[in-house]
């Protein structure tokens, strides 16, 4: 479900996140935030591009590089090669046998599971 703007009765999809550093006196606008923070605001395009800051205040507005949003061939790679990885049927290696307690035999087995019962019974 995407995201709304944080503006009251505005039901429009948020495309940037509003930050505020207050120490600097800057409100930051940025691209839409990969979650909701509590202390940040999303914006609709509207309100984005409409924004003002108080006097006195400076307004950051961050814009991505379109290029560098895009999957690079390293993590294309990277992904073909997990992918790979995944698919590929591992060996097992041998587990060395448990052993048997003293004073018990083992009576049967289903592959991993043992049945033991007293030496003496």
């Amino acid at each position: 479900m995407p995201r709304r703007c944080s503006k009251p009765s505005c039901t429009r999809p948020a495309v940037a996140t509003l930050t505020y550093v207050y120490a600097d006196c800057t409100a930051v606008l940025g691209p839409l935030a990969t979650y909701a923070e509590p202390h940040c605001y999303d914006l609709c395009q509207a309100h984005s591009e409409r924004l003002t800051a108080p006097r006195g205040w400076e307004v950051v507005r961050l814009q991505p590089d379109p290029e560098a949003l895009r999957p690079s061939s390293d993590d294309l790679e990277a992904l073909a090669e997990a992918v790979r990885e995944a698919g590929r049927v591992r060996e097992q290696e041998p587990r060395p046998e448990p052993e048997t307690p003293r004073g018990t035999l083992e009576v049967t087995r289903r592959g991993h599971l043992r049945v033991l019962r007293d030496a003496d019974s």
